[in-house]
């Protein structure tokens, strides 16, 4: 247990981020596997938009610093060519 004030505080803050963080995370995944199930299912528009959706949450993990860029761009080229694999 810390006993120094500064640190009691900062643990409090790792707490709350790592809370916020686990949450974001859950969507991301939320959101790719929701992508991945309209695919799936055939319908074209509804793959797209949620891929879109999806791209989007993950560009907006990066500007968090929740990714890094190049992890962002793999995932999200991963999820692109498995959409379209697909669709086909």
């Amino acid at each position: 247990m810390a006993n120094i004030k500064s640190q009691i505080k900062r643990n409090r803050q790792n707490e709350a981020h790592r809370e916020r963080n686990k949450a974001f995370r859950s969507e991301l995944k939320t959101r790719e596997a929701s992508a991945l199930a309209a695919a799936q299912s055939g319908d074209a528009a509804a793959a797209q938009e949620a891929l879109r959706m999806a791209q989007r949450k993950i560009d907006s993990a990066v500007s968090k610093g929740l990714l890094k860029k190049n992890t962002a761009a793999r995932r999200k080229s991963r999820l692109n060519r498995q959409v379209v694999t697909l669709l086909d």
